[in-house]
């Protein structure tokens, strides 16, 4: 598995440059956590790696294909996790995580990672009883779904994803995250430094997009 390229990306919304100059290598096997101040794109640069938008300039480059102009439906082996919780409040907690397992082809596992997130205790309850914290980690359990062998190793795109979540629970995301990469994954995470950067700093690099420093 090669690894993923950027060169060169610049973001201008509104007549106003978010970045440029953004270049940086993410390898199998390892973290890239992403850092900088409010503003500094952070969050527009996930989305564009996610195929949500497209850069200013510059290129993505994965398996030698240029992916910047694709939905992340059509990149099963690429998962985006935002800022907010995509959760559906008409279903039960268990529906909902079935719903996304179909969705991205992940198969089985619904029951073991909603337990992982500690969960599992509410998966018959319907999602619009759960507070934003319990939503938090319904949505990341989608992490912890068994993943067809066709999309590994697949890199995962975490904008700030411990917002709203308590110490077990950004432990089980480290743990989650390490295993991922040990499988020969990646993953561009977005953080302000919290604890989970110790939690992974054995297996990360830091970028610094108020910087542009690798």
């Amino acid at each position: 598995m090669q690894s993923l390229k950027i060169k060169n990306l610049e973001c201008n919304r509104n007549g106003r440059t978010i970045f440029t100059g953004v270049s940086f290598d993410v390898t199998p096997g390892r973290i890239l956590l992403l850092s900088g101040k409010n503003g500094s794109g952070k969050t527009s640069l996930l989305r564009i790696l996610a195929g949500f938008m497209p850069p200013t300039t510059g290129s993505v480059v994965w398996e030698d294909k240029k992916f910047t102009d694709k939905r992340q439906r059509e990149l099963p082996s690429v998962l985006y996790i935002g800022h907010s919780n995509p959760v559906k409040l008409g279903l039960t907690v268990k529906e909902n995580l079935i719903f996304w397992a179909k969705i991205f082809g992940h198969g089985t596992g619904v029951d073991a990672a909603l337990d992982q997130f500690g969960i599992s205790n509410h998966s018959e309850v319907p999602a619009s009883y759960l507070s934003e914290g319990q939503r938090r980690r319904l949505t990341l359990a989608r992490l912890a779904l068994d993943q067809p062998i066709s999309a590994l190793p697949s890199l995962w795109l975490l904008d700030e994803p411990t917002w709203g979540l308590d110490p077990e629970a950004v432990k089980t995301l480290s743990n989650l995250t390490i295993d991922h990469v040990k499988n020969q994954g990646m993953a561009i995470i977005s953080t302000h430094g919290s604890i989970l950067d110790k939690y992974l700093a054995s297996s990360s690099d830091r970028y610094s997009l108020t910087e542009n420093i690798f």
